[in-house]
């Protein structure tokens, strides 16, 4: 006579989740065996061997059954751990060892030791959100993700820390308060920065472009000798964005919830990311990829920094798979069997030498390269992934003077005030036009709205693209940029100044190199 039971779970595909029923059957049979079918990949076959132990473990006898175990929908392949917990669960209760009366009302995630104990689990986010509107009372599930379930704070989020607690619970012997937090609060507690640009000593002109591409959201490169603190500008410029929306952090959270790299404990990602891969990193690292697909180093960057440093050394199809998220906002991952789309709406930041060796712009040291070899280096970066820049700033090696000097610096906190206040500027301009959040999103038609500039102004640019060597995809940056600057001033009009400024951020097309 066949036993059955039937528990809830949940899986992430991409950044969103969908339930999973988690079906136990046991029949007798003369050898005992252990089937779990509905496309379970690695983790999920071998959770029967880790279920076993554990249910041995907690002093529970199951007898030599047939035991088979299906994951519904069967025609989507599931991975991961956290079944671990619902299949323990089903197989008791079909065994008449635990009652089935709250299974009906409870999602049940987890990973099992040997001992009966809970691990942690990824996409913890992406599945309390998708949950909340099913008519599901709550979710059972690992103590230290509790906090990360209970942000959407309208389910009954119950944290256990073993198998045993688990069936305690279900038995009513054991009653936990749901786990509740104040979601404004964290949000407060974390958003908090540990650089900020008051460790910058010198370099006000670069520190002033990194204030100009944040408050239009525009793409930026550095070309400076080593030394010159391009890094380290770099690893400061999150704490002058503004300051992430809770819609914002949510999403981001969802990301790196899936990637299973949210900080122990503290269940939301209150600030802008940042994140700075290696040169030698794959295109499928970089935009995410694998058999079941997961984010890039493009996607965990979303709503905030994606930095490459020695830009020109990444490989030429690494940097040429940028050009769609950078366009979109979006990154999508096609395999045989399905197809995924990520956030990637990211700013980039990259680094480069002048040169291979480095020293061409520096006057402290002497360069060793040809012109062919820079001319060589310079040209690794395609004019189709130039033209998504819009900002080239050089960097000048730093004086003695600046170093040595006892003046504070400005910091993030009252830069990242006037970028807050451009952007308010650029929300109300653009607040009817779907997609388009700051001055880098414009288009054509907008640039021609919203980017007039009068008869000294276009004599100006005139001159920049004719005597100056500037290249014909620099008009549109320019202006761009423009924009931004006048909205730091908090002008309506565009002046000669404004374009002036924005000249100067268009190093690579004036051919210094060549």
């Amino acid at each position: 006579m066949s036993k059955f039971s039937l528990v809830k779970s949940a899986a992430v595909l991409g950044i969103d989740a969908y339930i999973v029923n988690v079906e136990c059957n046991l029949s007798r049979a003369e050898l005992p065996r252990f089937i779990t079918v509905g496309l379970p990949e690695g983790a999920v076959r071998e959770s029967k061997e880790r279920v076993w132990a554990a249910v041995k473990n907690m002093g529970y006898y199951i007898p030599s059954n047939k035991i088979v175990v299906n994951l519904a929908p069967a025609d989507i392949k599931k991975e991961g751990s956290a079944f671990d917990l619902p299949i323990a669960i089903g197989i008791l209760c079909a065994a008449n060892l635990v009652p089935k009366d709250k299974l009906k009302d409870y999602i049940m995630l987890g990973e099992l030791s040997l001992d009966g104990a809970l691990r942690g689990i990824k996409g913890t986010l992406p599945i309390s959100v998708s949950v909340k509107d099913s008519g599901i009372k709550g979710i059972i599930l690992p103590v230290e993700n509790a906090k990360e379930a209970a942000i959407t704070g309208e389910l009954s989020i119950i944290g256990v820390k073993s198998l045993r607690e688990t069936i305690d619970f279900l038995n009513d012997d054991y009653s936990p308060e749901p786990f509740h937090i104040d979601v404004q609060a964290l949000f407060e507690e974390h958003r908090r920065y540990q650089l900020d640009f008051s460790d910058v000593k010198g370099q006000e002109n670069v520190k002033r472009s990194l204030e100009v591409a944040a408050a239009g959201g525009h793409n930026l490169i550095m070309i400076g000798p080593p030394g010159s603190g391009k890094t380290m500008l770099a690893k400061r410029f999150p704490s002058i964005l503004p300051n992430l929306t809770l819609e914002e952090a949510l999403e981001t959270t969802k990301i790196h919830s899936v990637a299973g790299l949210i900080p122990s404990g503290q269940g939301i990602i209150a600030t802008r990311p940042f994140r700075s891969p290696h040169h030698t990193i794959s295109d499928a690292a970089l935009v995410g990829g694998g058999k079941i697909p997961r984010p890039g180093e493009v996607s965990l960057s979303n709503h905030g920094v994606l930095f490459l440093d020695e830009f020109p050394e990444f490989k030429k199809n690494v940097l040429e798979v940028l050009r769609q998220p950078l366009e979109n906002g979006t990154v999508t991952i096609s395999r045989a069997q399905m197809s995924l789309t990520y956030p990637s709406s990211f700013m980039l930041v990259a680094a480069m030498n002048p040169c291979p060796c480095g020293y061409s712009t520096d006057p402290n040291n002497e360069c060793t390269c040809s012109q062919s070899q820079i001319q060589k280096y310079m040209s690794r970066i395609s004019g189709p992934l130039l033209d998504r820049i819009d900002i080239h700033i050089e960097v000048p090696a730093v004086r003695f003077s600046d170093l040595a000097s006892k003046s504070p610096s400005e910091t993030s906190k009252f830069i990242r005030e006037r970028v807050q206040n451009a952007r308010e500027i650029q929300t109300k301009r653009f607040k009817e036009l779907k997609g388009v959040y700051a001055n880098a999103h414009m288009e054509t038609k907008l640039i021609k709205k919203y980017c007039q500039i009068d008869k000294a102004g276009e004599s100006l640019l005139r001159t920049a693209i004719t005597k100056l060597g500037l290249s014909a995809r620099a008009y549109d940056r320019i202006l761009k940029v423009s924009r931004t600057i006048a909205d730091l001033a908090c002008m309506e009009q565009i002046r000669p100044e404004h374009l002036s400024e924005a000249i100067q951020y268009r190093s690579l097309d004036r051919q210094l190199w060549l």
